[in-house]
Protein backbone atom coordinates (compact mmCIF):
# COMPACT_ATOMS: atom_id res chain seq x y z
CA UNK A 1 0.00 0.00 0.00
CA UNK A 2 1.91 3.01 -1.05
CA UNK A 3 1.18 6.77 -2.29
CA UNK A 4 3.18 6.77 -4.96
CA UNK A 5 1.45 4.43 -7.98
CA UNK A 6 5.12 3.90 -9.16
CA UNK A 7 6.03 1.87 -5.35
CA UNK A 8 2.96 0.18 -5.49
CA UNK A 9 3.41 -1.33 -8.52
CA UNK A 10 6.83 -2.39 -8.83
CA UNK A 11 6.35 -4.31 -5.07
CA UNK A 12 3.13 -6.13 -6.80
CA UNK A 13 5.32 -7.11 -9.48
CA UNK A 14 7.71 -8.79 -7.34
CA UNK A 15 5.63 -10.24 -4.84
CA UNK A 16 3.22 -11.68 -7.21
CA UNK A 17 6.85 -12.70 -9.26
CA UNK A 18 8.07 -14.82 -6.04
CA UNK A 19 4.23 -16.53 -6.44
CA UNK A 20 2.78 -14.01 -3.40
CA UNK A 21 -1.14 -13.63 -4.33
CA UNK A 22 -1.34 -9.19 -3.54
CA UNK A 23 -4.17 -7.01 -2.83
CA UNK A 24 -3.61 -3.82 -3.64
CA UNK A 25 -5.08 -0.34 -1.94
CA UNK A 26 -4.21 3.27 -2.61
CA UNK A 27 -5.58 4.80 0.66
CA UNK A 28 -6.05 3.83 4.12
CA UNK A 29 -9.76 3.73 4.08
CA UNK A 30 -9.78 0.97 1.37
CA UNK A 31 -6.66 -0.97 3.15
CA UNK A 32 -9.09 -0.93 5.97
CA UNK A 33 -12.07 -2.55 4.16
CA UNK A 34 -9.64 -5.35 2.18
CA UNK A 35 -8.10 -6.04 5.41
CA UNK A 36 -11.11 -6.50 7.15
CA UNK A 37 -13.02 -8.61 4.36
CA UNK A 38 -9.65 -11.06 3.48
CA UNK A 39 -7.72 -10.79 6.37
CA UNK A 40 -4.80 -10.84 4.13
CA UNK A 41 -0.75 -13.05 5.81
CA UNK A 42 0.87 -9.76 5.31
CA UNK A 43 0.17 -6.53 5.21
CA UNK A 44 2.68 -3.82 3.54
CA UNK A 45 2.07 -0.44 4.85
CA UNK A 46 3.69 2.90 3.42
CA UNK A 47 3.28 5.70 6.33
CA UNK A 48 2.53 8.57 4.05
CA UNK A 49 -0.98 8.17 2.51
CA UNK A 50 -3.77 10.34 1.60
CA UNK A 51 -6.80 10.69 4.33
CA UNK A 52 -5.43 9.00 7.05
CA UNK A 53 -1.45 8.16 7.42
CA UNK A 54 -0.35 4.76 7.82
CA UNK A 55 0.28 4.98 11.79
CA UNK A 56 -3.32 5.95 11.98
CA UNK A 57 -4.36 3.02 10.06
CA UNK A 58 -2.20 0.44 11.27
CA UNK A 59 -3.77 1.20 15.14
CA UNK A 60 -7.40 1.01 13.85
CA UNK A 61 -6.05 -2.77 12.59
CA UNK A 62 -5.12 -3.49 15.60
CA UNK A 63 -8.10 -2.69 17.36
CA UNK A 64 -9.82 -4.99 15.38
CA UNK A 65 -10.11 -8.36 16.55
CA UNK A 66 -10.28 -9.70 13.04
CA UNK A 67 -7.21 -8.20 11.70
CA UNK A 68 -5.13 -7.65 15.29
CA UNK A 69 -2.80 -10.13 14.48
CA UNK A 70 -1.95 -9.53 10.54
CA UNK A 71 1.92 -8.56 10.80
CA UNK A 72 2.48 -4.97 9.42
CA UNK A 73 5.33 -4.00 7.33
CA UNK A 74 5.81 -0.65 7.41
CA UNK A 75 8.05 0.89 3.90
CA UNK A 76 8.75 4.60 3.84
CA UNK A 77 11.09 7.36 3.28
CA UNK A 78 10.68 8.70 6.54
CA UNK A 79 14.46 7.42 8.27
CA UNK A 80 14.41 8.79 11.49
CA UNK A 81 14.64 7.07 14.73
CA UNK A 82 11.71 8.70 16.01
CA UNK A 83 9.60 7.41 12.67
CA UNK A 84 10.62 3.75 13.31
CA UNK A 85 9.94 4.13 16.90
CA UNK A 86 6.16 5.14 16.50
CA UNK A 87 5.54 2.15 13.72
CA UNK A 88 6.80 -0.24 16.35
CA UNK A 89 4.63 1.57 18.95
CA UNK A 90 1.43 1.12 17.08
CA UNK A 91 2.23 -2.38 16.48
CA UNK A 92 4.12 -2.64 13.69
CA UNK A 93 6.01 -5.55 12.77
CA UNK A 94 9.48 -4.60 10.74
CA UNK A 95 9.95 -1.04 9.17
CA UNK A 96 11.98 -0.67 5.30
CA UNK A 97 13.56 2.29 4.63
CA UNK A 98 13.13 4.10 0.88
CA UNK A 99 14.54 3.36 -1.72
CA UNK A 100 14.36 -0.19 -0.62
CA UNK A 101 16.25 -3.22 -2.16
CA UNK A 102 14.14 -5.81 -3.65
CA UNK A 103 16.52 -8.90 -1.94
CA UNK A 104 16.09 -6.93 1.47
CA UNK A 105 11.79 -6.79 1.60
CA UNK A 106 11.78 -10.28 -0.11
CA UNK A 107 13.80 -11.54 3.21
CA UNK A 108 11.56 -9.31 5.13
CA UNK A 109 8.40 -10.70 4.11
CA UNK A 110 9.32 -14.25 3.93
CA UNK A 111 10.74 -13.39 7.78
CA UNK A 112 7.34 -12.30 8.86
CA UNK A 113 5.22 -14.90 6.76
CA UNK A 114 6.99 -17.41 8.92
CA UNK A 115 7.06 -15.51 12.34
CA UNK A 116 3.45 -15.47 11.60
CA UNK A 117 2.74 -18.94 10.60
CA UNK A 118 4.59 -19.89 14.10
CA UNK A 119 2.29 -17.95 15.77
CA UNK A 120 -0.86 -18.96 14.49
CA UNK A 121 0.01 -22.59 15.29
CA UNK A 122 1.23 -21.70 18.74
CA UNK A 123 -1.98 -19.96 19.08
CA UNK A 124 -4.06 -23.18 17.77
CA UNK A 125 -1.75 -25.02 20.43
CA UNK A 126 -2.70 -22.72 22.95
CA UNK A 127 -6.26 -22.63 21.74
CA UNK A 128 -5.95 -26.09 22.01
CA UNK A 129 -4.56 -26.81 24.89
CA UNK A 130 -6.73 -24.37 26.43
CA UNK A 131 -10.03 -26.46 25.43
CA UNK A 132 -8.57 -29.83 26.69
CA UNK A 133 -8.10 -27.32 30.41
CA UNK A 134 -11.42 -26.44 30.34
CA UNK A 135 -13.15 -29.48 29.28
CA UNK A 136 -11.14 -32.14 30.71
CA UNK A 137 -12.94 -34.46 32.69
CA UNK A 138 -10.12 -34.41 35.21
CA UNK A 139 -8.49 -32.22 37.67
CA UNK A 140 -5.44 -30.01 35.87
CA UNK A 141 -3.47 -28.00 38.94
CA UNK A 142 -0.65 -25.82 38.70
CA UNK A 143 0.63 -25.06 42.55
CA UNK A 144 3.51 -22.80 44.32
CA UNK A 145 6.03 -24.05 45.96
CA UNK A 146 4.34 -22.51 49.19
CA UNK A 147 1.29 -24.62 49.06
CA UNK A 148 -1.44 -21.63 46.58
CA UNK A 149 -3.31 -22.49 43.73
CA UNK A 150 -1.69 -20.61 40.56
CA UNK A 151 -4.29 -22.18 37.99
CA UNK A 152 -7.06 -24.65 38.08
CA UNK A 153 -9.67 -25.88 35.82
CA UNK A 154 -13.24 -26.97 35.90
CA UNK A 155 -13.01 -30.09 36.94
CA UNK A 156 -10.89 -29.81 39.96
CA UNK A 157 -12.73 -27.36 40.69
CA UNK A 158 -16.07 -29.25 40.64
CA UNK A 159 -14.71 -32.32 41.60
CA UNK A 160 -13.52 -30.77 44.97
CA UNK A 161 -17.23 -28.60 45.39
CA UNK A 162 -15.94 -25.41 44.57
CA UNK A 163 -18.30 -23.12 42.38
CA UNK A 164 -15.47 -22.48 39.62
CA UNK A 165 -11.62 -22.19 39.38
CA UNK A 166 -11.53 -18.36 40.65
CA UNK A 167 -13.67 -19.88 43.93
CA UNK A 168 -10.99 -22.42 43.91
CA UNK A 169 -8.02 -20.17 43.84
CA UNK A 170 -9.62 -17.34 45.58
CA UNK A 171 -10.29 -19.55 48.79
CA UNK A 172 -8.56 -22.82 49.20
CA UNK A 173 -4.93 -20.90 49.94
CA UNK A 174 -2.90 -23.19 51.73
CA UNK A 175 -3.52 -27.02 50.34
CA UNK A 176 -1.53 -28.33 53.55
CA UNK A 177 -3.94 -26.78 55.70
CA UNK A 178 -7.17 -26.76 54.13
CA UNK A 179 -6.85 -30.04 51.84
CA UNK A 180 -5.05 -32.87 52.81
CA UNK A 181 -7.12 -34.72 56.21
CA UNK A 182 -3.75 -36.29 56.83
CA UNK A 183 -1.38 -34.08 58.91
CA UNK A 184 1.55 -33.39 57.11
CA UNK A 185 0.54 -34.91 54.19
CA UNK A 186 1.66 -32.47 51.22
CA UNK A 187 5.32 -32.42 53.48
CA UNK A 188 5.74 -35.92 52.57
CA UNK A 189 4.81 -35.37 48.95
CA UNK A 190 7.00 -32.10 48.80
CA UNK A 191 9.93 -34.77 49.89
CA UNK A 192 9.28 -37.12 47.12
CA UNK A 193 9.14 -34.78 44.65
CA UNK A 194 12.43 -33.15 45.87
CA UNK A 195 13.90 -36.30 45.42
CA UNK A 196 12.20 -37.93 42.31
CA UNK A 197 10.95 -35.04 40.72
CA UNK A 198 7.55 -36.93 39.94
CA UNK A 199 5.28 -38.75 41.75
CA UNK A 200 2.55 -41.11 40.38
CA UNK A 201 -0.73 -42.33 41.36
CA UNK A 202 -0.18 -40.68 44.77
CA UNK A 203 -3.54 -41.28 46.80
CA UNK A 204 -4.66 -38.99 49.65
CA UNK A 205 -7.91 -38.13 51.82
CA UNK A 206 -9.07 -34.26 50.78
CA UNK A 207 -11.63 -31.72 52.45
CA UNK A 208 -14.16 -30.08 50.12
CA UNK A 209 -15.73 -26.80 50.17
CA UNK A 210 -18.35 -28.24 52.20
CA UNK A 211 -16.66 -30.20 54.55
CA UNK A 212 -16.87 -33.78 53.06
CA UNK A 213 -13.98 -35.49 52.21
CA UNK A 214 -13.02 -37.63 49.21
CA UNK A 215 -10.19 -39.92 48.53
CA UNK A 216 -7.92 -38.46 45.03
CA UNK A 217 -5.19 -39.85 43.10
CA UNK A 218 -2.77 -37.00 41.82
CA UNK A 219 0.15 -37.18 39.39
CA UNK A 220 2.73 -34.40 40.28
CA UNK A 221 5.41 -33.20 38.93
CA UNK A 222 7.78 -30.66 39.37
CA UNK A 223 8.78 -27.59 37.28
CA UNK A 224 12.06 -25.95 37.31
CA UNK A 225 13.46 -23.02 35.24
CA UNK A 226 17.26 -23.19 33.40
CA UNK A 227 18.92 -22.41 37.01
CA UNK A 228 17.61 -25.93 38.49
CA UNK A 229 15.23 -23.55 40.50
CA UNK A 230 11.34 -24.44 41.57
CA UNK A 231 8.81 -22.23 39.79
CA UNK A 232 6.01 -24.19 40.50
CA UNK A 233 4.56 -27.75 40.69
CA UNK A 234 1.60 -29.07 37.88
CA UNK A 235 -0.69 -31.95 37.76
CA UNK A 236 -3.70 -33.90 37.66
CA UNK A 237 -6.32 -35.21 39.88
CA UNK A 238 -8.81 -37.80 40.13
CA UNK A 239 -11.55 -38.85 42.87
CA UNK A 240 -10.99 -42.54 43.85
CA UNK A 241 -13.56 -42.58 46.67
CA UNK A 242 -15.59 -45.04 45.30
CA UNK A 243 -12.12 -47.30 44.12
CA UNK A 244 -10.99 -46.27 47.70
CA UNK A 245 -13.95 -47.84 49.54
CA UNK A 246 -14.33 -50.85 47.44
CA UNK A 247 -10.66 -51.64 47.81
CA UNK A 248 -11.26 -50.99 51.91
CA UNK A 249 -14.44 -52.94 51.94
CA UNK A 250 -12.25 -55.83 50.02
CA UNK A 251 -9.05 -55.40 52.64
CA UNK A 252 -12.04 -55.71 55.66
CA UNK A 253 -13.80 -59.21 53.61
CA UNK A 254 -9.85 -60.30 53.56
CA UNK A 255 -9.30 -59.86 57.08
CA UNK A 256 -12.31 -61.48 58.08
CA UNK A 257 -11.56 -64.61 55.58
CA UNK A 258 -8.40 -64.62 56.87
CA UNK A 259 -9.20 -64.34 60.61
CA UNK A 260 -12.65 -67.06 60.09
CA UNK A 261 -9.45 -69.36 58.05
CA UNK A 262 -7.49 -68.65 61.89
CA UNK A 263 -10.07 -69.52 63.48
CA UNK A 264 -10.54 -73.12 62.28
CA UNK A 265 -6.97 -73.77 61.41
CA UNK A 266 -3.95 -72.50 63.62
CA UNK A 267 -2.44 -69.63 62.64
CA UNK A 268 0.93 -71.30 61.22
CA UNK A 269 -1.11 -73.65 59.06
CA UNK A 270 -3.62 -71.16 58.35
CA UNK A 271 -0.39 -68.92 56.72
CA UNK A 272 1.04 -71.86 54.48
CA UNK A 273 -2.26 -72.60 53.08
CA UNK A 274 -2.58 -69.30 51.85
CA UNK A 275 0.77 -69.71 50.11
CA UNK A 276 -0.67 -72.16 47.62
CA UNK A 277 -2.19 -75.60 47.25
CA UNK A 278 -0.13 -77.81 49.10
CA UNK A 279 -0.64 -81.22 51.21
CA UNK A 280 0.16 -80.44 55.04
CA UNK A 281 1.31 -83.84 57.45
CA UNK A 282 3.82 -82.80 60.14
CA UNK A 283 5.15 -85.30 62.68
CA UNK A 284 5.48 -84.18 66.04
CA UNK A 285 7.91 -86.03 68.52
CA UNK A 286 6.90 -84.26 72.02
CA UNK A 287 3.10 -83.43 72.72
CA UNK A 288 0.48 -83.88 74.68
CA UNK A 289 -3.16 -84.11 73.71
CA UNK A 290 -5.66 -83.83 75.79
CA UNK A 291 -9.60 -84.60 75.41
CA UNK A 292 -12.85 -84.04 77.59
CA UNK A 293 -16.11 -85.38 77.82
CA UNK A 294 -19.20 -83.73 79.65
CA UNK A 295 -20.88 -86.31 82.07
CA UNK A 296 -24.38 -87.24 81.41
CA UNK A 297 -24.63 -84.86 78.70
CA UNK A 298 -26.96 -86.78 76.78
CA UNK A 299 -29.69 -87.38 79.17
CA UNK A 300 -29.15 -83.15 79.62
CA UNK A 301 -30.09 -82.37 76.02
CA UNK A 302 -33.45 -84.41 76.43
CA UNK A 303 -34.00 -81.54 78.98
CA UNK A 304 -33.74 -78.77 77.86
CA UNK A 305 -34.70 -76.56 73.96
CA UNK A 306 -32.07 -77.10 71.03
CA UNK A 307 -31.22 -73.31 71.13
CA UNK A 308 -30.81 -73.37 74.80
CA UNK A 309 -28.30 -76.06 74.37
CA UNK A 310 -26.36 -75.23 71.86
CA UNK A 311 -25.44 -71.42 73.60
CA UNK A 312 -24.93 -73.47 76.88
CA UNK A 313 -22.43 -75.85 74.85
CA UNK A 314 -20.76 -72.30 73.44
CA UNK A 315 -20.52 -70.77 76.98
CA UNK A 316 -18.64 -73.72 78.16
CA UNK A 317 -15.94 -74.29 75.00
CA UNK A 318 -15.40 -70.92 74.57
CA UNK A 319 -14.34 -71.00 78.48
CA UNK A 320 -12.24 -73.68 77.65
CA UNK A 321 -10.94 -71.69 74.88
CA UNK A 322 -9.55 -68.52 76.43
CA UNK A 323 -7.90 -71.25 78.76
CA UNK A 324 -6.44 -72.64 75.70
CA UNK A 325 -5.11 -69.50 74.15
CA UNK A 326 -4.06 -68.72 77.89
CA UNK A 327 -1.42 -71.31 77.95
CA UNK A 328 -0.35 -71.81 74.27
CA UNK A 329 -2.33 -74.73 73.65
CA UNK A 330 -3.72 -75.71 69.88
CA UNK A 331 -7.91 -76.14 70.34
CA UNK A 332 -8.24 -79.13 67.65
CA UNK A 333 -11.65 -79.84 67.34
CA UNK A 334 -15.05 -80.43 69.60
CA UNK A 335 -17.36 -83.88 68.53
CA UNK A 336 -20.73 -82.89 70.04
CA UNK A 337 -20.19 -82.16 73.76
CA UNK A 338 -16.42 -83.42 73.43
CA UNK A 339 -13.73 -81.14 73.48
CA UNK A 340 -10.14 -82.05 72.23
CA UNK A 341 -6.83 -79.93 72.22
CA UNK A 342 -3.00 -80.74 72.04
CA UNK A 343 0.53 -78.78 73.43
CA UNK A 344 3.41 -78.58 71.05
CA UNK A 345 2.16 -78.42 67.81
CA UNK A 346 1.73 -76.91 65.28
CA UNK A 347 4.79 -74.48 67.37
CA UNK A 348 6.79 -76.89 69.67
CA UNK A 349 6.59 -76.45 73.51
CA UNK A 350 8.83 -77.29 75.94
CA UNK A 351 6.75 -77.23 78.61
CA UNK A 352 3.55 -79.21 76.84
CA UNK A 353 3.27 -81.88 79.36
CA UNK A 354 2.89 -78.86 81.99
CA UNK A 355 0.75 -76.74 80.46
CA UNK A 356 -1.95 -79.36 79.61
CA UNK A 357 -1.65 -80.24 83.07
CA UNK A 358 -2.29 -76.69 84.07
CA UNK A 359 -5.47 -76.46 82.00
CA UNK A 360 -6.72 -79.76 82.71
CA UNK A 361 -7.13 -78.22 86.45
CA UNK A 362 -8.62 -74.95 85.63
CA UNK A 363 -11.09 -76.79 83.03
CA UNK A 364 -12.51 -78.85 86.36
CA UNK A 365 -12.86 -75.72 88.20
CA UNK A 366 -14.70 -73.74 85.25
CA UNK A 367 -17.25 -76.50 84.94
CA UNK A 368 -18.23 -76.03 88.07
CA UNK A 369 -19.92 -72.89 87.17
CA UNK A 370 -22.06 -74.49 84.80
CA UNK A 371 -25.79 -75.93 86.27
CA UNK A 372 -27.66 -79.62 84.96
CA UNK A 373 -31.13 -78.22 84.80
CA UNK A 374 -31.69 -79.83 88.45
CA UNK A 375 -29.95 -77.58 89.95
CA UNK A 376 -26.45 -79.65 90.37
CA UNK A 377 -23.23 -78.56 88.46
CA UNK A 378 -21.95 -80.28 85.46
CA UNK A 379 -18.77 -82.49 86.14
CA UNK A 380 -16.08 -83.19 83.40
CA UNK A 381 -14.26 -86.72 82.28
CA UNK A 382 -10.91 -85.55 81.09
CA UNK A 383 -7.99 -88.38 79.87
CA UNK A 384 -4.49 -87.05 79.16
CA UNK A 385 -1.52 -88.85 77.15
CA UNK A 386 1.78 -87.19 76.00
CA UNK A 387 3.54 -89.15 73.02
CA UNK A 388 4.47 -88.35 69.17
CA UNK A 389 1.72 -87.53 66.68
CA UNK A 390 1.23 -87.03 63.29
CA UNK A 391 -0.89 -83.61 62.38
CA UNK A 392 -2.35 -82.38 59.25
CA UNK A 393 -5.24 -80.80 56.94
CA UNK A 394 -7.96 -82.79 55.68
CA UNK A 395 -10.68 -81.77 53.01
CA UNK A 396 -10.57 -79.26 50.17
CA UNK A 397 -13.59 -77.59 50.91
CA UNK A 398 -14.24 -77.79 54.60
CA UNK A 399 -10.60 -77.69 56.10
CA UNK A 400 -10.08 -79.36 59.43
CA UNK A 401 -6.59 -79.81 60.93
CA UNK A 402 -6.71 -82.82 63.19
CA UNK A 403 -3.99 -85.55 64.29
CA UNK A 404 -3.73 -89.25 64.00
CA UNK A 405 -1.52 -91.77 65.84
CA UNK A 406 -1.55 -94.01 68.80
CA UNK A 407 -0.66 -90.97 71.46
CA UNK A 408 -4.01 -89.50 70.29
CA UNK A 409 -6.01 -92.78 70.36
CA UNK A 410 -4.50 -93.58 74.22
CA UNK A 411 -5.51 -89.78 74.96
CA UNK A 412 -9.18 -90.55 74.25
CA UNK A 413 -9.33 -93.81 76.08
CA UNK A 414 -8.11 -92.05 79.10
CA UNK A 415 -10.91 -90.04 78.56
CA UNK A 416 -13.61 -92.48 78.12
CA UNK A 417 -12.08 -94.97 81.03
CA UNK A 418 -11.95 -92.30 83.30
CA UNK A 419 -14.39 -91.14 86.24
CA UNK A 420 -16.49 -88.04 86.45
CA UNK A 421 -14.92 -85.02 87.71
CA UNK A 422 -11.34 -86.82 87.34
CA UNK A 423 -8.17 -86.36 85.17
CA UNK A 424 -6.82 -89.61 83.87
CA UNK A 425 -2.95 -90.19 82.83
CA UNK A 426 -0.50 -91.95 81.29
CA UNK A 427 2.32 -93.13 82.70
CA UNK A 428 3.73 -91.23 79.81
CA UNK A 429 2.49 -88.19 80.83
CA UNK A 430 2.83 -88.57 84.48
CA UNK A 431 6.55 -88.78 83.88
CA UNK A 432 6.70 -85.80 82.22
CA UNK A 433 4.79 -84.03 85.36
CA UNK A 434 5.70 -86.29 88.75
CA UNK A 435 8.40 -83.25 90.17
CA UNK A 436 5.63 -80.56 89.76
CA UNK A 437 2.13 -81.89 90.44
CA UNK A 438 0.48 -84.00 93.02
CA UNK A 439 -0.69 -87.48 91.33
CA UNK A 440 -2.71 -90.96 93.16
CA UNK A 441 -1.57 -93.94 91.55
CA UNK A 442 -4.64 -95.45 89.58
CA UNK A 443 -3.53 -98.96 88.92
CA UNK A 444 -3.58 -101.20 85.86
CA UNK A 445 -6.44 -100.58 83.70
CA UNK A 446 -7.68 -102.72 80.71
CA UNK A 447 -7.25 -100.32 77.28
CA UNK A 448 -8.55 -101.63 74.36
CA UNK A 449 -6.03 -102.85 71.64
CA UNK A 450 -2.82 -102.10 74.06
CA UNK A 451 -3.96 -104.68 77.19
CA UNK A 452 -3.36 -103.73 81.10
CA UNK A 453 -1.81 -100.18 81.43
CA UNK A 454 -1.11 -98.24 84.54
CA UNK A 455 -2.95 -94.92 85.13
CA UNK A 456 -3.07 -91.96 87.30
CA UNK A 457 -4.77 -88.87 88.60
CA UNK A 458 -3.80 -85.84 88.49
CA UNK A 459 -5.11 -83.99 91.84
CA UNK A 460 -3.25 -80.57 91.91
CA UNK A 461 -0.10 -78.79 91.19
CA UNK A 462 2.96 -79.10 94.03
Amino acid sequence: MDNQLENLYLLSELLIGEGYQVKKAISGSMALMIAAAEQPDLILLDVSMPEMDGYEVCQKLKSTESTQDIPIIFVSALNDVLDKARAFAVGGADYISKPFHMEEVLMRVKHQLILSQQQQQLKQAEAKYRSMFENATEGIFQISPDGRYLSANPALAMLLGYDSAADLITNLTDISQQLYVQPGRREELSVYLHQYGHISGAESEVTCKDGTRIWISENIREVRDKTNRLIYYEGTVQDVTDRHSMEVELRRERRQAEQLLTNILPYKIARRLKMGPQTIADHYEEVTVLFADLVDFTAVSAQIPPSDLVKMLNRIFSAFDQLAEQYGIEKIKTIGDAYMVAAGLPIPMANHAAAMAKMALEMQQEIRHFYHPNGNPFQLRIGINSGSVIAGVIGIKKFIYDLWGDTVNIASRMESTGEAGKIQVTAQTYEYLKDHFKFERRGEIPIKGRGNMVTYWLISSL
